[in-house]
């Protein structure tokens, strides 16, 4: 009896260990800026280097155009895409296997500028349904199978958008409900519709007199947990609110960040929380603001933390990480683009600074952090990698399969990649 018991007891500890491995598994990426909404993912064993023909796992050829960044839930990837002039929704295995298409009313064209699709907004899962939205005010929800749910049109309910460029801003979860924000000139909202449904639950105007421009947000909120509380921070028209999850009611703001009310401060990067401090990126990437999360009303003079007048970014999202900010320069007066700035969250002081090699493209794509390493995509789809945790810039290698135009940002899965070029999809990883 003694060989089947080890024999058994062999296999009991391999299920174990399996299971124990899947219930830690780092593949959720549930939203644009993954599982934390600040651009880093756990797990270990991401690649440093890689090539068109090194460390790439497959790759997909996508049947149309789009920017949204990939969201993982399970053993399935999302995105969207428009394809014979439809909104698409996505889906793909894990294994580069496309699982399903389905449509979601017709595309509407994008501004001027190459960065427009018509789908530049990310989807959003809860590894049951899965929530998109396309510049067209489409917006709807799927089950993981490919089942449609429900859909609606927000732009005919609520007033089409006056953005000047293609939309940014990706729908965001809490509890029960998926939340679509529009910031621009006009009438901005925020809005509820319950996950299951599709039906409103609360609507509540945002409107906070920004000058011409300055009143347009192509940001994404941030969804936090304070004690029993959700609170989505919204960055857009020169001021940082908060609001209660529950009725969209606004709990504080902060103001200030367009003191000469310049005409053209439209806010494209994200707000980042974490360890209860609110990063926001503002006037074309020429201020980083830090605020404490907390308080009511006009919290402007006593929850500023800090503010870094040296550093910012316009596009790029920042990515918080062990305490760490990392900031993509890709604009601003001060002309440094591909400058990458690892800052102290607590104080704003300048870990490392340095800057990647000069180039005539400059970077859309927001950085993200991943087993001590930050990976920046330029615009022509090359990936830098940089070691985050050190005392010093050091750049560990620098990363091209093809030369083609990449928005989206990288997606960290299980010690693998997920990148999203202008017409492909890679999975990179050992």
């Amino acid at each position: 009896m003694a060989k089947p018991f080890r024999s058994w007891l062999r296999l009991l500890v391999v299920l174990v260990v399996c299971g124990a491995s899947h219930s830690a598994r780092s593949g959720d990426w549930h939203g644009w800026r993954g599982p934390r909404g600040t651009g880093n993912s756990d797990g270990t064993g991401y690649p440093t280097e890689w090539s068109a023909d090194k460390n790439i796992v497959w790759q997909v050829e996508l049947p149309g155009l789009g920017a949204s960044t990939p969201v993982v839930a399970g053993t399935s990837l999302f995105l969207t895409a428009v394809v014979e002039n439809q909104n698409t929704v996505l889906c793909y295995g894990l294994d580069g296997q496309l699982r399903w298409s389905k449509t979601l009313g017709e595309a509407v064209g994008p501004k001027p500028g190459r960065d427009g699709t018509g789908a530049n907004p990310s989807a959003t899962t809860d590894g049951e349904l899965v929530f998109a939205y396309f510049k067209s005010g489409d917006l709807g929800c799927f089950s993981v199978a490919g089942e449609l749910r429900w859909q609606t049109n927000l732009q005919q309910r609520f007033g089409e958008d006056t953005l000047w460029w293609d939309l940014g801003t990706s729908p965001v979860l809490i509890d029960g409900a998926v939340v679509v924000a529009c910031v621009h000139s006009g009438t901005s909202w925020l809005a509820a519709f319950r996950r299951t449904d599709g039906s409103l639950v609360w609507k509540q105007d945002r409107d906070l007199g920004a000058p011409e421009e300055a009143a347009q947000s192509y940001s994404t909120p941030s969804v936090i947990r304070e004690g029993d509380r959700e609170t989505i921070v919204v960055l857009g028209a020169d001021h940082v609110t908060a609001h209660d999850a529950t009725s969209g009611l606004e709990l504080w703001r902060v103001g200030g960040l367009n003191p000469t009310q310049h005409k053209y401060f439209r806010s494209i990067a994200s707000p980042a929380v974490s360890d209860g401090i609110v990063i926001a990126p503002y006037a074309r990437g020429d201020s980083l603001t830090a605020i404490r999360l907390g308080g009511s009303g006009d919290v402007t003079k006593s929850h500023v933390v800090w503010e870094n007048k040296d550093t910012s970014a316009d596009v790029p999202s920042p990515a918080i990480s062990e305490g760490r900010i990392f900031i993509c320069r890709d604009a601003g007066e001060k002309g440094e683009r591909g400058t990458i700035d690892c800052l102290d969250l607590n104080t704003g002081r300048t870990i490392w600074s340095g800057r990647l090699e000069e180039h005539r493209l400059t970077f859309r794509a927001s950085p993200v952090v991943a087993d001590g390493k930050l990976y920046v995509t330029r615009q022509d789809g090359t990936v830098f990698v940089l070691d985050a945790m050190g005392s010093e810039f050091h750049l560990l290698a620098k990363n091209s399969i093809v030369d083609e135009h990449t928005v989206a940002s990288p997606v960290c899965v299980d010690g693998r990649l997920l990148l999203r070029t202008e017409r492909h999809l890679y999975l990179i990883g050992q």
